[in-house]
């Protein structure tokens, strides 16, 4: 069961003299991400397609997910009369689709699967914490709240089952790790990259995916702040078997905000110049 419905939203709040041009862009390209929740449903049932429970479980992890892109999309299109919701989704879906057939992990196992789900729901948590806390827009931030705290919820759902594969497999922590490193590396590839470039572009502009993923990173890394990417950290290390409380812990995460914190001003100065 869904914890809210579009119903739900405000919408007779939004104040277009709030909405913030930036983050707007990442709005429409966070609306594409989400409403894609399908494909990677049906490709998690491919993978656990004994598991009844998990089954079940994605299904609403389906629904909400879609939600999400629903509402972020019908927002876009209040700031931006001009946004096209359903055309800009439908070109996304023609730009980038992922591998279906697969019947076992690309991750490995069962349990590296999961943990790829729980980053994926870390990343997501930790942005629309931090886009609630940036925009001043009184239905964004009431959206934004929503999802993350849909977000966070699907991390401990993930997290939950992977206890129950994790002592089946036993995946040792260094692979745990690895899993975790190279699903955080995968948030460069081409699924943000088409759905910033579909979302913000006109229909016949080339893609370019190096630019779109430039020009969506510059605008979300700006957003962060040190409880976002402490919270994250934290995440991050408990689906790889590290404690978040020890000295690693610790300096793991001083280190994630000092990257964080550099990349922002390093590409904002950048887009600066470029624009």
């Amino acid at each position: 069961m869904r914890h809210w419905t579009l119903d739900d939203i405000p919408w007779d709040r939004f104040d277009p003299a709030r909405v913030d041009p930036d983050i707007l862009r990442v709005i429409k390209a966070a609306a594409m991400v989400e409403r894609n929740a399908a494909d990677y449903t049906a490709y998690l049932r491919n993978v656990f397609t004994d598991d009844a429970y998990f089954a079940d479980m994605s299904a609403h992890w389906e629904l909400e997910e879609v939600q999400h892109g629903d509402a972020l999309g019908r927002w876009a299109e209040m700031a931006d009369p001009t946004f096209d919701y359903a055309d800009a989704f439908r070109r996304f879906r023609e730009g980038y689709q992922i591998q279906l057939d697969a019947t076992e992990s690309i991750r490995g196992s069962r349990t590296g699967e999961l943990i790829a789900r729980c980053i994926v729901e870390t990343g997501t948590s930790s942005i629309y914490s931090a886009l609630r806390d940036a925009t001043d827009e009184p239905v964004l931030k009431e959206i934004c709240h929503r999802i993350a705290g849909d977000e966070f919820r699907h991390y401990k759902m993930f997290y939950t089952h992977m206890q129950k594969y994790l002592e089946r497999e036993n995946v040792p922590t260094w692979k745990r790790i690895l899993v975790a490193v190279s699903r955080i590396k995968e948030s460069e590839d081409d699924e943000l990259a088409m759905a910033y470039h579909v979302a913000n572009f006109p229909a016949d502009a080339p893609y370019d995916r190096r630019s779109a993923s430039f020009a969506y990173a510059a605008r979300a890394f700006s957003l962060y702040r040190p409880t976002h990417v402490e919270r994250a950290s934290n995440m991050v290390l408990k689906a790889a078997g590290i404690s978040p409380q020890g000295r690693f812990g610790r300096f793991f995460g001083t280190m994630m905000w000092r990257y964080v914190a550099s990349r922002a001003r390093r590409m904002t100065q950048e887009l600066k110049a470029a624009a």
